[in-house]
């Protein structure tokens, strides 16, 4: 496939110590490294320094980069990640590591780098950066890099702004013409009206603020509905309440193909409930939920496994047969960014009885008090329980939806 014209004008001018690509998803930032990785390591072959591979973790390294390369290029030039977390590519030794946190690159800490790679920078931890600008110590190091814009304030934001020997590109999705217009348009609506839209769409550094889902806040009557379509299956969340916040049950249910989901039921309790109520209250929830639909499973907030064991012998002694897991709890941007998206194309509805998890959805904002990060405000002021309940009912399907859309 023939290079876009932001790729060619990358192939031509990133030629500095510092090499970074910026701007939307999806608009063929990761897809010309396919081709920029093997020169760079051919280029430095046999010279003093490691070649290192950085990621958010290393299974996403592994995704992202290592199995394109390995279709492209065959095993014999580009090797799995071994248990020692190094890989042979185009014939050299590299290092691949997770940056998410400090100590996953301990092992090349005091070594000099000739060539590094960045996938997902902006989601690093600003203490592995720190370490990789003080090891790209050779005459001819290198770095390519990419990333998602975030907040104006995040600290890449910050080093790309500065003096350092850096070519810097950004991208807008509209930047990538081999992409079909229909997933673009799809694309577009599905962040529209969200900090995503300015950051994923169109490539800019854009800070979190106000209410988070805008869709369902200005017209919240489009995702209301009386009576709920054909479901598949449904499962239940589960937040414990305590110390002020509420413990919420809510049960959502899943249409064909996963195409779209229903919350079906919820449960809603401010203060203290004692083991004994909860144990209660939740068996007579379960039964409640599957008079009428198909549900198997439950996921709970792991952080409370006393209680957990509890709901798990109450249903037993009841006869309820339902299986109660630790739901994932999975980064809370990616579950708001997942929720954005299926409420911007109209794939998220409630039913007129789940006013607590729709007020809510309503009612979620950024926090002002952290200007420099996305955190959703969870100060007591909000019913931020009925919305972890709602993501831990629907967390294991996710990356299936997304995937499915």
């Amino acid at each position: 496939m023939a290079f876009t014209v932001k790729q060619r004008e990358y192939l031509d001018n990133a030629n500095h110590r510092w090499n970074i690509k910026e701007g939307a998803t999806r608009s063929g930032k990761t897809y010309l490294d396919y081709f920029v990785i093997p020169k760079r390591i051919r280029r430095v072959a046999g010279l003093p320094g490691l070649v290192v591979i950085l990621g958010n973790t290393k299974g996403t390294l592994q995704r992202n980069i290592i199995e394109p390369l390995q279709t492209m290029y065959g095993r014999s030039l580009v090797g799995d990640i071994k248990s020692d977390n190094t890989a042979m590519l185009f014939g050299e030794k590299a290092y691949c590591l997770g940056a998410d946190k400090i100590n996953q690159v301990n092992r090349i800490r005091g070594s000099s780098i000739k060539y590094c790679y960045g996938d997902e920078m902006a989601t690093w931890h600003e203490d592995v950066f720190t370490m990789l600008k003080s090891r790209l110590d050779k005459p001819y190091s290198k770095f390519d890099g990419t990333l998602n814009p975030e907040n104006p304030h995040h600290w890449v934001k910050k080093f790309i702004d500065s003096d350092a020997d850096i070519y810097c590109q950004s991208y807008t999705i509209d930047d990538n013409p081999t992409l079909d217009p229909a997933f673009v348009e799809n694309l577009k609506r599905e962040y529209a009206g969200t900090v995503y839209y300015d950051r994923y769409i169109l490539g800019l550094w854009k800070a979190a603020e106000g209410v988070i889902y805008k869709q369902i806040a200005d017209r919240p009557q489009d995702f209301v509905i009386c009576e709920p379509p054909p479901v598949l299956f449904a499962t239940i969340g589960v937040d414990f309440g305590g110390n002020g916040s509420a413990t919420a049950f809510n049960c959502t249910g899943f249409t064909q193909g996963l195409r779209e989901i229903v919350t079906l039921r919820e449960y809603y309790k401010k203060g203290i409930v004692s083991p004994a109520e909860l144990e209660q209250d939740f068996v007579a929830f379960v039964q409640e939920c599957k008079r009428c639909f198909i549900v198997a499973d439950a996921y709970c907030d792991s952080a409370e496994q006393t209680l957990i064991q509890g709901l798990r012998t109450a249903c037993m002694r009841a006869g309820v047969g339902i299986n109660i897991h630790n739901a994932r709890k999975g980064e809370i941007n990616d579950r708001i960014r997942f929720f954005c998206r299926l409420q911007a194309t109209g794939r998220h509805k409630l039913m007129t009885e789940c006013r607590h998890t729709l007020e809510a959805f309503q009612t979620a904002v950024w926090d002002a008090k952290h200007p420099t990060e996305d955190v959703r405000q969870d100060d007591g002021t909000y019913n931020i329980d009925s919305l972890d309940a709602q993501e831990y009912a629907v967390e294991p399907y996710m990356r299936q939806m997304i995937n499915i859309w």
